[in-house]
């Protein structure tokens, strides 16, 4: 399973949200690339980054702060938030990022989706962000009726690289993930599953591990709070 450290970016800052509220912001660091350069020195094999002003203005907001991680980290970068068009995968594709993340459109544009992961093998994610089991878009601001397998298992056939699944409700409260929803998805599709949202401890790394079906799992405040220390997650995992 590979632990993916969170670089969530605000007005060009390294923060972390409470329950993806933007007011509920803690400021971690001005120097996004410099945390970035950290997370790699410790050993990651990835880095999750997301663009929180992106998702709510529907496209690239953070944009400087992305490009300046890419251009001082070698491991591969993931990025989530206001990709709504293939104009804007191809050009983050094109900067040198290795994944993207789709979310809003996943709901609203399937299709779009679909056409991606066929132009970019390899290269699509789709994030499926939930509160009781149905998919909130746009920022985690508007919610949807549709379901989180439901949705998940819609590009069962698309070529998609991974589902990124966030239990909003556990997202920066340090409470664990919702190891139980994380695990009944993963074993619903054949897509790799990752999980985030709560994950603060190494303990609970080792559930989502040894539940053997999830792929990954991303944390961002546990590390910067010093509750889970990366060189040690990243240890245990490959012991």
């Amino acid at each position: 399973m590979i632990l993916y450290p969170a670089i969530d970016l605000k007005d060009g800052q390294c923060v972390r949200l409470l329950h993806g509220e933007m007011d509920k912001a803690t400021v971690f660091g001005d120097d996004p690339a410099a945390q970035a350069a950290k997370f790699e020195a410790a050993g990651c094999e990835w880095v999750h980054l997301v663009d929180l002003n992106g998702a709510f203005a529907g496209a690239p907001v953070n944009g400087a702060a992305v490009e300046a991680i890419l251009a001082r980290i070698k491991v591969p970068a993931q990025l989530g938030g206001g990709i709504r068009d293939m104009a804007t995968i191809e050009s983050w594709l094109t900067k040198g990022l290795s994944r993207v993340i789709l979310g809003t459109v996943a709901v609203e544009n399937p299709a779009l989706v679909r056409e991606a992961a066929k132009a970019f093998p390899g290269q699509v994610a789709v994030g499926i962000d939930a509160r009781g089991g149905k998919v909130a878009t746009k920022g985690w601001a508007e919610e949807t009726d549709v379901m989180v397998t439901d949705l998940a298992q819609s590009f069962e056939d698309a070529g998609v690289a991974a589902i990124i699944y966030t239990d909003i409700m556990r997202d920066g409260a340090m409470t664990g993930p919702n190891i139980e929803a994380t695990e009944a998805l993963a074993r619903a599709v054949s897509i790799p599953v990752i999980a985030s949202g709560g994950v603060s401890s190494l303990p609970d790394l080792i559930a989502l591990r040894d539940t053997g079906v999830i792929a990954g799992a991303i944390s961002g405040r546990a590390i910067y709070d010093g509750a889970l220390d990366l060189t040690q997650a990243l240890a245990a995992l490959k012991a």
